[in-house]
């Protein structure tokens, strides 16, 4: 394989991990507690895969540093920083989730309930 892309407007090498990146991504927005140094902080998270999440991060962090992060649905999670960037941070996971079971409904019941329309009665 050549160390350059075929597509001359992409600019990347091949071993930029950002071009190594295969897996569907998952869009939402969803709050997360992300623990860097030992410090817990909340996060929302803007994408996430069975491999690795991009959430919203003002700080800047060197790449590679370890990290957890709890995500609704699929809880603690260990990985570390892939890149940080104008506000943002990708998250490599250590070993993959199934990221759909961050979409699952958040209550316990068997079944989503049904709302009725109120009744406005005038007199």
């Amino acid at each position: 394989m050549d160390q350059f892309s075929s597509d001359p407007f992409s600019g990347r090498f091949s071993d930029d991990p950002a071009s190594q990146r295969n897996a569907a991504r998952d869009s939402l927005f969803l709050a997360a507690t992300l623990r860097i140094d030992g410090v817990e902080v909340s996060v929302r998270v803007r994408n996430i895969s069975a491999g690795g999440l991009m959430a919203e991060y003002a700080d800047r962090v060197d790449s590679g540093m370890p990290v957890e992060i709890n995500v609704r649905g699929v809880g603690w999670i260990r990985g570390h920083v892939a890149w940080s960037a104008e506000g943002r941070i990708g998250i490599a996971f250590d070993r993959p989730i199934d990221p759909l079971l961050a979409r699952k409904p958040v209550g316990h019941g068997s079944s989503t309930p049904h709302f009725a329309k109120p009744h406005i009665f005038r007199g």
